[in-house]
């Protein structure tokens, strides 16, 4: 496998000389300042891909090897008139990515917000901050805060009266950062930030797209990339709606392993791939993640290894946990994405012969904690979630998997 570090750029707190102390060898970015819809240029990539890969004095070799994300317009994913043209910027990005020696691309079909979490600095026992997700704070801000129309049909009466009661209980300033932590969201999102009226607009969009809809337009937009992704020898890999089911009435179409079967179906392609997001589709209890290493492994062309722990009372909540220790069994998914690696060295296919992994999120800790970090990607979190991956795939590489 190859090991991977998510970086944000020269802001990121997280410096390249701090990602090389990890032991990571591979890189995984984008241009984030270009907006959706809008071409990458040969000259930036080459630009951004030298600043990466360019080492003098010894320094250990870094490559940029995933891009993510190249972000997929809205008008893509609400198929509008128009959006022709937002389908051949993203090729042409593809194109020009090609041409710089960069053929992995993680993206999402995600509708307006990406990643959603209500608290980005959740206490856990041992002093340590995670993300979480808390499916009666997200009632709250849906009903109260937001007041989305026709949220009442989506809940119990039960869930309303204990929603409202927790929304009466809140300071404005707890409101203020409920409201803030979903629709601004977490850093790498794909999307804008918006305030609540903006919200309210870009959800009033999709009240007539439901998910055969929404399928189609998705299945549209890989008709016409993936003949081009083929060609330069491409692998998309589409990461998992976060949390994976439905959110604010939207729909959403890649949370299961039959939405993943369905899309493989219908698009059969060899470039037609997935990020298996461990910790994105391991929040759903009927996600069998060691089962879809296994079943999708020829589509796996990425992977993030994460876990989460699930409430007890409350499946739909979730935090995320240390890498070995949540609700999955990553030692089992490890083992099962490197017999896919064994299989490809004998199959005549052109897919990777090594998978690139990498730690998804960490906990913010330790020194860390008086710190300012990107939500989910503190350096020392994410540097033991690394060294733990690393421990288990050594370990099984060794006893011969």
């Amino acid at each position: 496998m190859r090991e991977a570090w998510r970086w944000f750029g020269p802001e990121d707190p997280v410096s390249l000389e701090d990602l090389r102390q990890t032991g990571a060898t591979d890189v995984v970015s984008a241009l984030y300042k270009i907006p959706a819809g809008i071409p990458w240029p040969v000259e930036e990539i080459q630009s951004f891909k030298k600043l990466i890969e360019e080492t003098s004095g010894g320094k250990s070799p870094l490559k940029w090897s995933v891009v993510e994300s190249i972000p997929v317009h809205e008008h893509i994913k609400l198929g509008k008139a128009g959006s022709d043209r937002y389908i051949t910027a993203f090729i042409e990005s593809m194109k020009n990515l090609a041409a710089c020696d960069i053929s992995i691309i993680c993206y999402n079909f995600m509708p307006v917000i990406d990643a959603t979490r209500t608290d980005l600095e959740y206490r856990l026992p041992s002093g340590a901050r995670a993300l979480r997700f808390d499916q009666r704070l997200y009632s709250v801000f849906d009903l109260f805060i937001l007041q989305r129309d026709g949220a009442r049909t989506d809940y119990s009466p039960q869930e309303i009266e204990q929603a409202q009661a927790a929304f009466q209980r809140m300071s404005r300033q707890e409101k203020n950062s409920l409201a803030g932590n979903i629709t601004e969201g977490m850093m790498g999102k794909m999307t804008d930030a918006y305030d609540t009226d903006e919200f309210r607009q870009a959800l009033a969009q999709y009240k007539d797209i439901d998910k055969t809809a929404y399928r189609k337009n998705l299945y549209r937009f890989l008709e016409r990339v993936l003949p081009e992704a083929e060609r330069l020898n491409v692998k998309l890999a589409i990461h998992p709606d976060d949390p994976p089911r439905d959110l604010f009435g939207l729909p959403r179409i890649i949370c299961t392993a039959s939405d993943l079967e369905a899309l493989f179906t219908e698009l059969p392609s060899p470039s037609n791939g997935v990020t298996l997001c461990v910790g994105t589709f391991g929040s759903r209890p009927d996600n069998d993640l060691p089962e879809m290493a296994k079943q999708f492994g020829p589509r796996i062309h990425f992977a993030h290894l994460r876990g989460v722990k699930r409430d007890l009372d409350e499946p739909r909540s979730f935090y995320e946990a240390e890498h070995l220790e949540s609700d999955i069994d990553m030692i089992a998914v490890i083992r099962n994405l490197l017999l896919e690696e064994h299989s490809r060295k004998s199959r005549l296919d052109d897919a990777p012969l090594e998978i690139t992994v990498r730690p998804d999120h960490g906990h913010q800790m330790m020194d860390d904690l008086n710190k300012k970090i990107n939500p989910g990607y503190s350096a020392i979190g994410r540097l033991r979630g690394l060294a733990e991956i690393r421990g288990v795939i050594r370990t099984l590489e060794k006893t011969g998997v």
